[in-house]
């Protein structure tokens, strides 16, 4: 949610250095990451067309979550309202000043695990950390600097390095 600087280049590669050598491969699937915000939230399915084109187009039209789509296959999405009553209260309490009064939508893309989130940055680390990365992931320092720091905010580091 901001413009990168160089100093933000440097934090990663740092990062980066210190973490990789200890990090495996991990990254769940989209059927999982549907399963553990079920668990964790109150959802409403949205069946509209023009989220599930939302969600593909997040997908196909960013290149690297595209690469991921394996050639022929037609994305699989589903899309999700987190509703605001129990667990999910407490993600809309904390919504970003920037999202303030606005739902928040989860989209997930079954094959590749992709997933998108409007609304909440909370749910989004949340669920970066607890997706993981595959092979590719661990060679971009940025998603290995991203994961880091979202696996510190919940608390896993330790568990998921050990």
């Amino acid at each position: 949610m901001q413009e990168v600087t160089p100093e933000m280049v440097r934090a990663w590669k740092i990062t980066f250095d210190q973490y990789r050598p200890r990090m495996r491969p991990n990254k769940k699937t989209g059927s999982e990451l549907i399963a553990f915000v079920k668990q964790k939230y109150p959802l409403t399915e949205l069946t509209d067309d023009a989220i599930r084109q939302v969600i593909v187009d997040n997908l196909t039209l960013n290149e690297c979550h595209a690469k991921k789509l394996p050639a022929g296959k037609t994305p699989v999405v589903k899309g999700f309202c987190i509703e605001d009553t129990g667990a999910g209260k407490t993600l809309y309490e904390k919504q970003d000043d920037i999202f303030k009064g606005n739902k928040i939508i989860v989209g997930f893309e079954l094959e590749t695990a992709f997933f998108m989130v409007e609304g909440s940055s909370l749910l989004w680390d949340e669920l970066f950390a607890f997706r993981g990365l595959d092979d590719d992931d661990l060679t971009n320092c940025y998603l290995v600097a991203e994961y880091i720091s979202c696996l510190k905010k919940s608390g896993t580091l330790d568990r998921v390095l050990a």
